[in-house]
């Protein structure tokens, strides 16, 4: 007498095609199959091509990165209605759900371009973004400039590790001009009034410099004004 055993059931995602480099997918089947990857610590679709990221190192990504969360988060710290994030899954559009490596924006209480969806993802385009690209320049400087620019990113800063060059856009007329720093070395974000970043001294590692400059910028009439602006845009 021949026993059948019950039958398993199958595991959910045993016929889900894997994540891979290249797949082009639409943004739901993406976060379908980056889901049931849980190996992936991160991917990226950019204008409808998936990317699997490389394991990050410390000198060309996690250094810099660092530095720039410090600056950014002071900045936050001291400035209402103004949210920080690192590496957020961001929803542009249909074909494009980046994972930035800093994005700064306004609260949507206070008039940001985003909003947070249902299931906690950023859906929009942040206010400023920014990148650290060392293996993922040809991405960081081509496609997903593209889709910055396209989807209303008003400031993105790309910071180029290997060559050790800082290059921060702002949207001007549906377009990205380069901002160049000032006589004394410093650029000033035109969305964040009071972002100041004294460009050298972040490259070279300065950081009691760059947040002396930062400081400046927070103790500014034009800071104190964007604070008033977003609290009385908060109260409707």
């Amino acid at each position: 007498m021949t026993t059948h055993l019950p039958r398993q059931p199958r595991p959910k995602n045993q016929d889900m095609p894997p994540l891979e480099n290249g797949d082009r997918l639409t943004r739901p089947e993406f976060e379908r199959r980056y889901t049931a990857a849980p190996h992936i610590k991160k991917a990226e679709l950019i204008e409808g091509i998936v990317y699997v990221a490389s394991p990050l190192r410390h000198e060309q990504h996690g250094k810099p990165h660092s530095r720039v969360m410090t600056w950014l988060g002071v900045y936050q710290a001291m400035t209402s209605f103004v949210d920080l994030s690192i590496e957020p899954t961001v929803r542009l559009d249909l074909d494009n759900e980046p994972q930035p490596d800093a994005v700064l924006f306004i609260e949507s209480v206070a008039g940001g371009q985003t909003r947070l969806s249902n299931d906690g993802y950023i859906e929009g385009s942040p206010e400023l973004i920014v990148e650290i690209a060392a293996s993922s320049t040809a991405i960081d400087t081509g496609s997903k400039k593209q889709a910055y620019r396209r989807n209303g990113v008003l400031e993105y800063i790309i910071w180029q590790s290997y060559e050790n060059q800082i290059d921060w856009f702002r949207l001007t007329d549906g377009d990205y001009i380069l901002l160049s720093p000032e006589q004394d070395g410093i650029i000033r974000s035109q969305v964040f009034p009071g972002l100041w970043l004294a460009v050298e001294a972040l490259l070279n590692n300065q950081m009691t410099r760059v947040l002396e400059v930062l400081q400046l910028g927070l103790n500014s009439p034009e800071h104190r004004e964007f604070v008033e602006q977003l609290a009385n845009k908060s109260k409707g």
